[in-house]
């Protein structure tokens, strides 16, 4: 067995990934990716099957050896160092526990491994077990937990080896929607009352909008944009990117003005305003707009408002605090719209109104990409 001393101690690290790429035979699943991790961040890594985002884990976990980059833990350069040496704590998707050892048994397992004493051993494996609320569960076996319950433990497992880095890999994907939306904040918790810094992949975006501190959104085993839940869902940079982190209406058009704070895009139906420019685009490119459905109101308009449109109430699906609505412009397009709290039954002809800094001017090559 080794020694305690052949394992990285644990501190509060940063992580880096440099133009990190992993091949599988002509598959290229990880390309050229480079990522920086604050230390005691809760970091994401979304996308759909196969972009990927779980590649990129298991290479931080270290049991893929990536074919060009590196890893950083803090100043030290682990890329070639064995998985048992990166002080790393692994909470997978389908739990993982020992089926013939308890709760507590399970938890001293890396401990056992890392020989550390027993008085100690104990202490740590009564911290943890009370900081995932499973404490008066120590003495079961997994075979007599709940999904939720088992899940705490494979966390508790991770914790208890006090990891330089946590890595979960979909750990919610095998609990039902209740005990999902329960475990979310409770992940949250632990990670920052820990003080860990965390990667957790998933392809769930409510999970990742609703845990993170920073998104990574991947596609094609490249980083599609970085950024705070906020500001991915508020100001995507792309198609793919507005289109996977929830619903969106996209327009055509054509890039008139482009200034500090405000653009304007010509459209089939008129010129929509927004409040901010895109970065790459200039005046005279086409370009995609993004509009969110509960950013389109129905309602009377201010005298100085902008981006005013007739339309025609067509199908509508009431869902209790929401009603889904679609709406065809005069002259243009039909687009999703979300009433928060409906008291109307409407019908026939609306005015939509929206805000100019809801109207996202995307910043990809060219809207017939």
């Amino acid at each position: 067995m080794r020694a305690a001393s052949d394992y990285i101690t644990r501190t509060v690290i940063e992580i880096a990934l440099d133009s990190l790429t992993k091949r599988f035979g002509d598959v290229i699943a990880v390309n050229d990716v480079s990522i920086h991790i604050d230390a005691g961040e809760l970091f994401f890594l979304l996308g759909p099957s196969g972009c990927g985002k779980t590649t990129l884990l298991r290479c931080v976990a270290g049991f893929w050896t990536p074919d060009a980059g590196s890893i950083r833990f803090g100043q030290k350069d682990i890329t070639n160092v064995p998985p048992h040496r990166r002080n790393t704590g692994m909470v997978f998707q389908n739990y993982a526990l020992w089926p013939h050892l308890t709760v507590r048994e399970n938890v001293a397992f890396g401990l056992r491994v890392r020989k550390v004493a027993r008085p100690e051993r104990q202490r740590r494996v009564d911290e943890a077990l009370e900081r995932v609320q499973m404490g008066r569960f120590a003495s079961r076996k997994p075979n007599e937990l709940s999904g939720g319950q088992q899940q705490r433990v494979a966390l508790a497992r991770a914790l208890v080896i006090e990891p330089q880095c946590l890595l979960l890999d979909e750990p919610l994907s095998n609990l039902d929607a209740k005990l999902r939306l329960e475990m979310r904040g409770e992940i949250r918790r632990i990670c920052k009352q820990a003080g860990l810094t965390a990667i957790y992949v998933t392809h769930d975006q409510k999970e990742a909008l609703s845990i993170a501190d920073r998104i990574a959104v991947m596609n094609d085993g490249r980083v599609a944009q970085i950024g705070t839940p906020h500001d991915l869902y508020a100001r995507p940079g792309s198609r793919f990117v507005a289109d996977f982190l929830g619903e969106t209406n996209f327009v055509q058009g054509q890039l008139i003005t482009a200034e500090a704070g405000s653009a304007q895009v010509k459209t089939s139906f008129g010129m929509l305003h927004s409040a901010a420019a895109p970065e790459r685009r200039k005046p005279g490119d086409r370009v995609l707009v993004s509009i969110r459905p509960e950013s389109v109101r129905i309602g009377k308009p201010s005298g100085d408002a902008v981006n005013v449109f007739e339309a025609a109430i067509g199908e509508t699906v009431y869902l209790g605090e929401v009603a889904q609505r679609t709406v065809t412009i005069e002259g243009g397009p039909t687009f999703k719209v979300i009433e928060l709290n409906p008291k109307i039954d409407r019908q026939g002809k609306a005015t939509c109104i929206v805000d100019p800094t809801d109207v996202v001017i995307l910043d990809e090559p060219d809207w017939t990409v």
